[in-house]
């Protein structure tokens, strides 16, 4: 009897031992607790697009920890397996996840989707040819991100931005409330900047904003324009206007010509319509 006990006694051994040699480092290190599908991640935000504004979107999430997961979309696979390593191989000075695919699957339970995609203007193209172009990009888009994430908030940044906004909330069929656009926000920051330097103060300490469409049409609320709660236009009630001698309405000018170089100079990404 004691004999049987040691011989099975060894020959568990052996074969614990067999498998021990046979297991990964993975399985040699880390023991599951847990063999049922992962949970899915509490806050993930999505960026389509990696271009200029698609990674700045990317690594300003990143640097203010919004998101456990970061998921990046384009049809560039090399540009963004570029920018996707760059990201990953910094994550040690990181606590969010990155992941990236061309495949819409990687983008799945998002709580939010920042659409940057599109193409940008060509010299002499009309805005309704871009927006036809940008809108049959958006028909392949829109649709993919509520299939994998149909509870999400779409934020657009793509240009134009108010029609692209209102042709996303149609195509994804979320209630309005779950579409937004950037509008005049970047607008906004240009004006306070611009208005604050040559106040000689810093941009935090001026407030003031620019309303209506983002663009050529925006228009400067130059009557809630104030430092520390005293209003310009109480100082000089011309202000903003052609008959102001100090020609502040040069400010919004150059807020306008600005949004026009970058128009036609970058595009928020390099999207291949062929592919679409």
């Amino acid at each position: 009897m004691l004999i049987t006990w040691w011989y099975l006694y060894f020959s568990a051994r052996s074969i614990v031992l067999q498998s021990f040699k046979m297991a990964s480092v993975v399985q040699k290190l880390i023991a599951p607790l847990f063999t049922g599908p992962p949970e899915p991640p509490a806050n993930k935000v999505t960026v389509v697009g990696v271009g200029q504004v698609g990674m700045a979107c990317a690594v300003s999430i990143l640097l203010r920890e919004l998101a456990d997961e970061l998921a990046l979309v384009d049809v560039a696979e090399d540009r963004l397996k570029g920018e996707a390593m760059d990201l990953q191989h910094g994550s040690l000075f990181l606590k969010t996840k990155v992941v990236a695919d061309k495949d819409y699957s990687v983008t799945a339970n998002s709580r939010i989707v920042v659409v940057t995609a599109g193409v940008r203007q060509q010299e002499g193209e009309s805005r309704l040819n871009l927006v036809q172009r940008n809108v049959n990009i958006f028909k392949h888009i829109i649709p993919q991100i509520v299939k994998y994430s149909p509870r999400c908030i779409i934020v657009v940044v793509s240009n134009p931005v108010d029609v692209l906004t209102y042709v996303t909330w149609k195509l994804s069929g979320l209630p309005k409330h779950r579409v937004i656009g950037s509008g005049t926000n970047l607008d906004s920051a240009r004006f306070r900047f611009l208005v604050a330097d040559k106040l000689g103060i810093h941009t935090s300490s001026l407030h003031g904003w620019i309303l209506g469409e983002h663009g050529d049409s925006s228009v400067p609320v130059w009557s809630g324009t104030n430092v520390a709660g005293v209003n310009l236009q109480m100082l000089n009630p011309n202000i903003g206007t052609d008959s102001d001698e100090e020609n502040w309405k040069e400010t919004h000018k150059m807020v306008v010509q600005r949004y026009r170089s970058l128009f036609l100079t970058f595009s928020p990404v390099t999207w291949k319509q062929q592919q679409l």
